[in-house]
């Protein structure tokens, strides 16, 4: 019997790729929700606790929860509701349904503010969010790890790279510098993740980084080989140019002054 797979923001720029990807492979049966609805997509606002899309949990799985504010420059209000309180939701609707794991869209921008600091970003270093999306990614992971001790169910969180809409290519175009080259994503190593993130035993609780093998990168993939089996097939070397290295420059010694607000030096990336 396949397993019954439940996607949130299932017409988002990850939900349409993955939705899209496991209907080609056939491996799971399809629930997909999201805000806006459409083809086979229930509309669900899961800001609100409704049984209207409650009932969808019944009989499921995996839980990918990709559903929420995306924007890194959204504000305190916007991310509030749709990152905290929609994912307060879908894990109380999760327990009731005695759901087998939940995979959680958390963000590299959770550690933002390593970015001109030196050494490897792994995922039991501080957070360094510098954004109000960030820290709202930050509490889902930590609701998750409560979530996870009380009820028994495996939560996974993915600390997602750059990851574009569409075809995906990498390039100087990407924003935040070479930093932001180097957390590119590929769609192909995001869909393998997702299968990995369900298929993996032995896993109770886990924030992972997820980004593509790109060569001198400074997050740490080696938990996220061995927690799940993680194993990217692409990367990206990233192109620096005087443009490039002048903004650089520039958002470094934004960093450095106190009390600058993030976006004097922060450009926003997609996941």
């Amino acid at each position: 019997m396949k397993r019954v797979v439940l996607i949130t923001g299932a017409a988002g720029n990850i939900g349409a790729k993955l939705a899209a990807h496991f209907a080609q492979t056939g491996a799971y049966d399809l629930r997909l929700l999201d805000r806006k609805g459409g083809e086979g997509i229930l509309g669900a606002d899961l800001s609100i606790y409704d049984d209207a899309w409650v009932r969808a949990f019944e009989g499921v799985d995996t839980v990918i929860h990709l559903a929420g504010e995306p924007r890194g420059t959204a504000t305190w209000a916007m991310v509030r509701s749709a990152n905290i309180v929609a994912t307060q939701h879908v894990l109380r609707a999760a327990r009731a349904a005695k759901v087998r794991r939940v995979v959680f869209a958390s963000t590299n921008q959770v550690m933002l503010g390593y970015r001109f600091r030196q050494g490897l970003v792994t995922t039991d270093l501080p957070p360094a969010p510098l954004s109000p999306y960030g820290i709202s990614k930050l509490f889902g992971e930590e609701l998750g790890r409560g979530f996870a001790e009380e009820t028994g169910i495996s939560f996974i969180a993915l600390r997602i790279g750059y990851f574009q809409r569409g075809e995906n290519l990498p390039g100087p175009w990407m924003g935040i510098g070479v930093w932001g080259q180097q957390m590119w994503l590929s769609n192909r190593d995001m869909m393998h993740a997702i299968e990995r993130s369900i298929k993996a035993e032995n896993v109770p609780f886990a924030i992972l980084n997820l980004v593509s093998n790109n060569p001198g990168m400074r997050w740490d993939l080696e938990y996220t080989r061995k927690t799940i089996g993680y194993a990217p097939q692409d990367g990206h070397v990233p192109v620096s140019d005087a443009a490039i290295i002048a903004e650089d420059e520039r958002a470094r010694k934004a960093a450095l002054v106190p009390g600058t607000w993030f976006d004097e030096y922060f450009t926003p990336v997609e996941g």
